[in-house]
């Protein structure tokens, strides 16, 4: 419950930095939607969820878990990933393991 509560600080936080700090982001739901169509085009539905967000001047990393329904499958499939946005496109994705101690992918350009 703690951790709900980090997050949505968080991005309460985002949401009330001056316009001219967000607004070269573009549309973060976006811009996130978009990758998520990309990654996943046959999923019969999907959705996601923001865990954090780091900003270092106009570069943002978005830490998303995906959770998607395969048209031919029954359960969703939960997948981790960072993202890289830099004024406001999406320049870098990295996939992150579930499982403890399991090793990552290299970055993807995007």
């Amino acid at each position: 419950m703690r951790y709900q509560w980090i997050v949505m600080s968080a991005l309460c936080g985002i949401l009330t930095l001056p316009p001219l700090a967000w607004a070269s982001t573009a549309d973060l739901g976006t811009i996130i939607e978009t990758f998520v169509v990309r990654q996943f085009p046959d999923a019969a539905s999907h959705y996601w969820v923001i865990n954090g967000t780091q900003w270092d001047g106009n570069e943002m990393v978005v830490d998303i878990h995906t959770i998607v329904s395969e048209k031919r499958e029954e359960e969703p499939t939960l997948r981790h990933f960072l993202l890289l946005i830099v004024a406001g496109e999406l320049r870098g994705v990295q996939s992150i393991p579930l499982e403890p101690g399991a090793d990552c992918r290299a970055e993807e350009e995007v």
